[in-house]
Formats: C-alpha cells, structure tokens, sequence
C-alpha cells in the first residue's frame, strides 16, 4: 500500500529551480535511502514531507500523504528553552503520556467524593485513559529511554547538562533520541550517523531494522545505508529514479542501466545515421529527377527524426584526479613505530605501554570509541602533544603529507590558483597544468577559497600536500561533510598511491575499501587486526563468542581458587533470596485472587494493580539477583 508519494514536482527555492518532475512511492514500512550530489534536494525533500518546506505558487505537481500520519524529522536548528535540560527535551517525547497521567492521578482523587452516575461517568473516562495509556506505550516508557540513552551513549551525568550548553553534535544526538522515543509514523533522518561513533551507529542500525513505519534517510555513511535500507531513489539533474535494494545494489544496477542505455543509445545512432543517409539520397533523388514525391519522403522522415527521442550518450567516467605518484621515492619497511606508549588526562588514560607498529605499503584505519584517544595519538605522532611514556616515530626516508579533519587555508579570500602558488615557487600556468590534475579546469582555478564545497577543499589541500612527492599520507577524518560521489573521487586518488596510508575514519564503507589493517583503541591499548572493516568485525564477534564458551578447565581452575567461607556466604545469601522470592509470589497470587473477586470497583482495581505492578518488580530484582548468586557458586 502506498504511503507517500510525490507526483512530477517541481520545486524552487527563492529563484532557483531544486528539481522538476520528481517522482517517487514510498509503501509502509519501508526503509528508503535518497542519495545525490550535494545541493541536489535531498534535504528539501525531507522538508517537504516534514512541511517545513511548503508548495509556493510557482511550484508544480502534488505530493501524498496519508491523514493522522505523525512525521518525525531529525532538524538541524534546534531551539528550546533557555533552562532546558537534556532530559528535558527527551521527556518531551512523553508529553501526551504525562497528560493523560496527570489526568489519570486528578480522575482518582476526584472519584473518592463522588457517587451515582457522576461517578459512573468519571470511571468510563478513567477506563478510557487507562487503555490509552496503555496502547501509546505508557508501561514501557522508562524501559524505552534506558534503551535509546544506552544506544546512543546518552550517560546519566549528561542528561542532566542544559541542552544550551552542548556542542552541535552533541544536540543532534539528543535530538535524534528524542525523535526515536516518539516513534514517529513516518520517521526522517538526515546524515543521522554524523556524529555517532561506530558503536552508536551499529546500535541505530538495528532499531531502525526492527522500526514500525516508514523510515526515510538521507545519508552519505554507504555501510549504514547498505544496513538499513531496502531501496534507494537518486536525484539526479533534477529527476528522480528509484531502485530496489541497498546501496550495494543501487551501484550494481546503476552500472547495469547504464550498459543498457549505451546498448540502446548505440542502436538509436545507427538507425538516425541510416534515416539521415535515406533523407539526403531522397533530396539527391528529388533534385536529379525533378521530382517532388521525393522530396514529400525525405520531408516525411526528417520529421520522424525531429521527433524522435533521443536517448543521451551515459558517462561511464567520471572526473577524476589524476595524480601520478609512480616516481614517489619510498620509505624505510618501518614507517611508524610506536613502544610502550602511554597518554592520560587527569583521571582518564588513553593507551598504556602499548606498541604499534606500521610498514611500508601498509593501509591503516585507526578506530575506537570517541574519546579513545586517536586524535591525540596523531598529535603525538605530529610532535604536536607529548606522551607521558614511551616514544613515538617516524621511520627512515619517510616523507609525511597530513590532511586534518577540519580544513583550513591562510587567506579564504585568495582563488583556488592563488591559494595554491602562496607558499610555492611556481609560475601560474604550470600552477593550473597541476590544478587540473585535481579537477580545477578553467575558470574554476579562478574561485575563491571561501566559496568552495567540502570536497573542494579536500582536493585543493591535497594539491598542496602532493606538490612534493611523499611516501606517507596521514587523514583525519577525510570523508566527512563530502558527499557521496566527492567520497568515491577520493577513494579512486588514493587507490593509485604507492604509498603508506594512516587515516582515522568513521566511514566504515571507506574503512572497508581502503583498509588492510585495522588497529583498535580499546580497553587502552592498540590491538591489531589484519584485513579490513568486514574481517574486523568477524573477528571481534568471534572473540565474543570465546568469552562466553569459556573451557571447562578453566572454570574449575577458577573453583579452585575460591574459598569455603566465600561459597558458604554465597549459599546463605540465596537462601535469604529464595525466601524473600516464595513471600512475594504468594503475595502476588493473593493479589490476583482479590482482584478477580472484585467486579468493575475500577478505583480499587487500579491501587490493586499498582500494588501488584510494584512486587512484580521487587520479584524481578530479587530473581535477578538470586540468578547472579547462583552464577558465582557455579563459577567458583
């Protein structure tokens, strides 16, 4: 069943004309990637749906949704009360939940002083809210926010901060949980993992795999979209076109079409090529025998091939930088060696007497938790933090090329050309000749720095870096803010270099092209996995799995180890708990009884159920805690 839809819209924003006849279905339950350049509509198209981008009078076509559908949209402005605390916004989500308890509680006090048909009429409408609260999920709401907090890494300390005083990452996380708790009929995301680390992302992944409704995302992280969604629709100058499947398959079919347009487009050139031969030979004809049902044929077919459709020639290449790294002198086998490393702050260590190593050749992803201390150890490795022990270094012959997370230039204000030649000895047609190696063909060697996308940036640092042969490329975070297509450009540069590559990404579809190792932060060391991100995460499931099927002989070694007081105040403490568990059970079913013999007296039944609603809780602790007990005594 249809959702969603749009029907041929075009859309301007102010002056500029978005994208015209746009058209695509979205059927319920369905999870949908929309991708494309940057600047293409993607987000306009979730404002659409959303409705804060609404039809104006110079717009076209319509656009479907179904009445009573909410919308959930993760924005990019996010404006709250100045006092608002991080739990503040995620309560928001319960509003209608703590309305209708607050409802709930001033029904219950009201019915102890009323009698006869007031009465009567006030227990229906508890009875109602009741059922209500019950159907929007109010049972559960504080099982949903540990969920969502624990997902997103939302800690206890940081849902008491003013929501003010975040950075902007930090709010888009707040309200992506907010938006998640609402669960929302048609749910919109955009670049929802920005800012999530791996974990997180993983985490985001699942529930939107497990989501009732429609889920909607535009997103450049390729490995999320390959795990969430089940089609992809791509604008494209300015249309639209659907395909079923991932972004795997999204790419895969692309490909396909596109040898099926060229087949199509080959054929439609031979048959106009022969059209055009017949029209001249009936003209020729026409002229030699001074006849003009000749030239009434000719006129015939030049007006099938006037109206004919022309099938355009599809570009199976695309731009691409061109750099030539063949004469690049290479480095000693041992690039960078770190020993013993360790690097703290206050009451936080980092890594710990941890060694690394990486060799000439070698692709390497550094990971881990944010705040795990990768960017620190590039700053070490730079020369740009000093390490509390161990030593740090580059290797012999190597020669570095660093591109930070966060790209910068001198003066924004000078051209791509200028920029370029401030701090080389070059003349400026040899400066665009270099250029144009990274894409920057004619006037656009003439833009201004501060005028330049994400991905431009990106190229033009590494027209500078690359001016001089280097052996060692260092990135921090290098796929972040470019769009797909900028991403797949910087993937093909790097896939030519002869080099050695140590980058830290979040990108884990880039981890997984570009990786041959991958080096993890974590539990404050640096732990080496050899092959990339899909090998990484085989291995750390398997290790997983060895944790929990842990051997006989070292569980009894374990027994061994453990004393006779230690088992004895074990035992004593379950059997403390298996009493307090026999009392609370025969309670509950006392309760029970009382509640079936009472009838519709719904003031009683509800202190009743709240009553059972609390020991079934305390049952619960207790059980879990007996289980805990148990364990011990079997692991001793």
């Amino acid at each position: 069943m249809v959702e969603l839809s749009f029907n041929n819209i075009k859309k301007y924003l102010d002056a500029t004309l978005v994208f015209q006849n746009l058209s695509f279905n979205i059927y319920d339950n369905e999870r949908v990637g929309i991708v494309g350049a940057n600047g293409c509509g993607k987000t306009t198209v979730l404002k659409m749906i959303s409705g804060i981008e609404e039809m104006t009078r110079h717009d076209d076509g319509w656009m479907c949704i179904p009445r009573g559908k909410s919308i959930g949209y993760l924005e990019q402005v996010h404006k709250y009360p100045e006092n608002y605390t991080v739990r503040d916004i995620l309560n928001i989500s319960f509003e209608e939940l703590i309305e209708i308890e607050g409802e709930m509680k001033s029904l219950e006090n009201e019915m102890a002083s009323l009698t006869g048909e007031e009465l009567e009429r006030t227990l229906k409408r508890y009875s109602y809210l009741q059922q209500a609260y019950e159907a929007k999920g109010g049972y559960e709401k504080e099982e949903k926010m540990s969920r969502v907090c624990k997902g997103l890494k939302l800690e206890e300390t940081f849902l008491n901060k003013e929501f003010k005083v975040l950075s902007g990452g930090e709010k888009t996380t707040v309200i992506l949980g907010k938006i998640l708790l609402e669960t929302p009929d048609i749910l919109l995301l955009d670049e929802p993992t920005n800012h999530l680390d791996m974990e997180s992302a993983e985490w985001l992944e699942n529930y939107i795999k497990n989501y009732r409704g429609i889920v909607i995302i535009v997103s450049h992280d390729r490995y999320f979209l390959d795990n969430t969604v089940s089609k992809i629709i791509e604008i494209e100058d300015m249309e639209c076109k659907t395909y079923k499947g991932n972004y795997s398959d999204f790419v895969k079919q692309k490909e396909e079409d596109m040898l099926q347009q060229f087949h199509q487009f080959k054929e439609q050139q031979k048959k106009i090529k022969s059209m055009e031969k017949t029209v001249k030979d009936l003209r020729d004809w026409a002229i030699r025998a001074d006849n003009n049902k000749f030239f009434r044929r000719a006129a015939s077919i030049q007006i099938k091939l006037d109206k004919m459709e022309r099938i355009e020639k599809p570009k199976f290449e695309k731009q691409n930088m061109k750099m030539n790294f063949n004469s690049t002198e290479r480095s000693g086998k041992e690039v960078i060696v770190a020993k013993e490393l360790s690097k703290g702050f206050e009451d936080k260590v980092l890594f710990k007497n941890s060694d690394m190593l990486i060799q000439y050749q070698d692709r390497a992803a550094l990971i881990g938790a944010n705040g795990s201390g990768k960017t620190t150890f590039l700053k070490i490795l730079l020369g740009e933090e000093v390490a509390d022990g161990g030593t740090v270094k580059i290797g012999e012959n190597v020669k570095v090329a660093y591109l930070p997370q966060n790209i910068s230039f001198n003066n924004e204000e000078l051209t791509v050309v200028e920029c370029f030649r401030e701090d080389i000895n070059i003349l400026e047609g040899k400066a665009r000749e270099f250029l144009s190696k990274f894409m920057f063909f004619g006037g656009e060697a003439y833009k201004k720095v501060k005028h330049l996308s994400g991905g431009e940036r990106v190229r033009l640092k590494l027209s500078k870096l690359l001016y001089e042969d280097i052996n060692l490329l260092i990135l921090d975070e290098p796929t972040n803010h470019l769009d797909i297509e900028s991403i797949e450009t910087l993937e093909n540069a790097l896939e030519e270099f002869k080099g050695t590559i140590f980058f830290i990404s979040h990108d884990r579809y880039f981890i997984n092209k570009m990786s041959n190792r991958i080096i993890e932060i974590d539990n404050n060391e640096f732990v080496k996995y050899e092959g990339n991100y899909d090998f990484y995460k085989k291995e750390k499931i398997k290790s997983k799995e060895e944790v929990v099927e842990q051997p006989k002989v070292k569980k009894e070694k374990v027994k061994r180890e453990k004393t006779v007081d230690e088992n004895k105040k074990l035992q004593k403490e379950v059997t403390k708990l298996e009493n307090r568990i026999a009392v609370l059970e025969e309670e509950i079913s006392k309760l029970d009884e009382k509640m079936n013999s009472i009838g519709d007296d719904y003031v009683e039944l509800n202190e009743l159920h709240i009553q059972k609603e609390e020991l079934n809780k305390e049952l619960e602790k207790a059980i879990e805690e007996w289980t805990e007990y148990e364990n011990k005594i079997v692991n001793m």
